[in-house]
């Protein structure tokens, strides 16, 4: 449930789920004024889900902790009149919570609606729920689940039932920045009375003044739709002030490893992915809009030829698309070699043009594996890396609690780019709101060094670009 300001509507009590604690082990806290409460079944799930190196299960333990330290020293007169919920050791001033912590001490008759099973935890909640809902007519009562069937079984049985929401980002993906903003027919006459320009490292500079900057950001890409018209980045903002720096043509000059841009977006993306003073770029787009090629190269020609990269690190989520194929056996970089087909498509792209035939082909992708190391994002806690392009395929399967553990990664001179299509997403509970990308695409708009783009044209092949469509 996302967090809402204190009101004077009647008093709720919210029915936490087990998935809402595994998905967000803090979710106790984000109730504000309202009241908790926890069926005891979802005590023994939370007990039941303990045990290993999961996320999910670390989330328990964290529940536990939490738990217990809300508990610490109540008696059981203070457990049935509801414990206080305290946020000290969460170190949460804003939006504190005020209400109390209800656990099921009793049943009050708790029966299932004819026809569902009593063994099931789900609706053993959802007994207790309605039960509960019964016994306080004047209290909204309401369950929590990230659980869909669940809920539609409790407005079934007329219990109300919410989605879990104080983990989104935004409120609607649609509202997520795409990275570019088209400026209008008339903007020059609007804004270039005090217009100033100048040249300054071999790049065009320009000073801009009027109301239509209140709403850009740094490094973000504006442009005139006309062909003629200029295409820029927001290097500085200062009220309605803005400096504007000329972006680099990649469409028909300056191939980045021999490739060049194809559309408007990929010649953002390249400039982002070339700008040294960018440490954190993320790409979205739906498949076949040149995400990987695109980083792929741009990290091999600052790693290979500019030498700014000592090594390019691959990796990413191994969420099948279908069944599972099991163990694998082998090293760390062997076990990961099925996951990062990506990386061998795009670099037969790279190197098709390789001279000496399939034996330079052979040999020049042979030195290119010597700095490209494939590596699990299951051994990342506890890295520092330094001087190395990361480049995290998939990024939309991340929570954003295992994004920040990701990018808090990178040392000195590292630069961390993102790939993914939110429209994409295999991890369960994760939404186009709650994806850890669309988490740090959010967060990181308007900083200094970082930079973002949203890639909409498929370039693969008419085949792919017709499917996308159709299918």
């Amino acid at each position: 449930m996302k967090q809402s300001a204190p009101s004077t509507e009647a008093r709720r009590v919210y029915v936490l789920d087990t998935n809402v604690l595994m998905h967000d082990p803090a979710a106790i806290f984000r109730f504000e004024e309202h009241d908790i409460y926890l069926p005891m079944v979802v005590l023994e799930e939370l007990d039941h889900h303990k045990k290993g190196l999961s996320e999910p299960s670390r989330n328990v333990r964290q529940v536990s902790r939490f738990l217990d330290d809300q508990m610490r020293g109540a008696s059981k007169a203070d457990i049935d009149a509801g414990i206080r919920i305290s946020s000290a050791l969460m170190g949460q001033e804003k939006n504190a919570p005020s209400g109390r912590l209800f656990f099921q001490t009793r049943t009050f008759g708790a029966r299932l609606p004819e026809g569902l099973p009593g063994h099931e935890p789900d609706n053993s909640i959802l007994a207790h729920t309605l039960a509960l809902q019964n016994e306080m007519p004047e209290v909204r009562v309401t369950l929590v689940s990230k659980d869909i069937n669940l809920r539609i079984k409790a407005t079934v049985v007329g219990v109300h039932a919410e989605d879990y929401s104080s983990d989104r980002t935004i409120e609607d993906v649609d509202l997520l920045d795409v990275g570019a903003h088209a400026l209008p027919p008339d903007f020059w006459e609007t804004h270039g009375g005090q217009m100033k320009s100048w040249q300054e490292g071999g790049r065009t500079w320009y000073a801009v003044k009027g109301p239509e900057v209140a709403g850009w950001h740094l490094n973000q890409l504006v442009y005139e739709a006309s062909d003629q018209g200029i295409e820029a980045i927001v290097r500085k903002i200062d009220g309605d002030s803005a400096t504007l720096q000329l972006i680099r043509d990649f469409r028909t000059r300056n191939p980045v490893w021999g490739i060049n841009a194809r559309n408007r977006e990929q010649n953002f993306a390249l400039n982002l992915l070339m700008d040294p003073e960018i440490d954190f770029v993320t790409l979205l787009g739906p498949a076949g809009t040149g995400k990987t090629l695109l980083a792929l190269a741009a990290g091999l020609t600052q790693t290979m030829e500019d030498n700014r990269y000592s090594e390019i690190i691959m990796t990413r989520v191994t969420i099948p698309l279908g069944e599972d194929i099991g163990f694998l056996p082998g090293t760390e970089e062997e076990k990961m070699e099925p996951w990062m087909g990506a990386l061998m498509d795009n670099l037969e792209v790279l190197t098709k043009s390789a001279e000496g035939g399939n034996w330079g082909r052979q040999a020049t992708n042979d030195l290119l594996r010597t700095r490209i190391k494939v590596r699990s994002l299951n051994f990342m806690r506890g890295r520092t890396f330094v001087s190395r392009y990361v480049l995290l395929d998939e990024a939309q399967n991340l929570t954003p609690k295992q994004m920040k553990a990701l990018v808090t990664r990178a040392g000195p001179g590292t630069k961390l780019v993102c790939l993914g299509n939110i429209g994409q997403i295999d991890t369960p509970y994760l939404t186009e709101t709650t994806s850890g990308l669309t988490y740090v695409v959010n967060r990181f708009r308007g900083w200094d060094h970082a930079g973002h783009i949203t890639l909409a044209r498929g370039e693969r092949s008419r085949l792919a670009d017709h499917a996308s469509e159709i299918l």
